[in-house]
């Protein structure tokens, strides 16, 4: 997986990534008020609460074929700070528009804009290889 410290350094974000959006996927798809103050109450909403974990599981496995196959590494890279910054963003947003959500959510905002602007920084850093391309 691993064979420098450059290569680490260019998938770290990717594999904390996926460790975290596999098993927020299924509590979305299957339990989501067993983590989270939400109540599903119609089949609309648990189909598109099963939506987005599909969502996620595609990603994540977008991203896990970066992390094993390096053809497929700059566009896991592009994706994940699509996705990140898009759902940090988006958090943004509510928390200006609706109020301050949970704990876990405004960690989540954190977390997904650094993890967001971490993938921005491998790519642009001029020690990768994405740089000196």
């Amino acid at each position: 997986m691993f064979k420098t410290k450059q290569d680490f350094i260019n998938k770290i974000h990717l594999i904390i990534s996926v460790c975290i959006v596999i098993p927020v996927s299924f509590i979305y798809g299957f339990n989501p008020s067993l983590k989270f103050d939400i109540q599903l109450q119609t089949i609309d909403e648990h189909n598109f609460f099963k939506a987005i974990m599909g969502l996620y599981l595609g990603f994540s496995t977008l991203w896990l074929l970066g992390i094993f196959k390096n053809n497929y590494l700059k566009i896991s890279i592009l994706t994940n700070i699509i996705f990140m910054i898009g759902l940090g963003s988006g958090r943004i947003l509510s928390i200006v528009l609706d109020g301050t959500p949970t704990y876990g959510y405004i960690f989540g905002t954190f977390a997904e804009l650094f993890l967001g602007f971490y993938g921005i920084w491998v790519l642009t850093n001029k020690n990768t290889n994405f740089a000196k391309k």
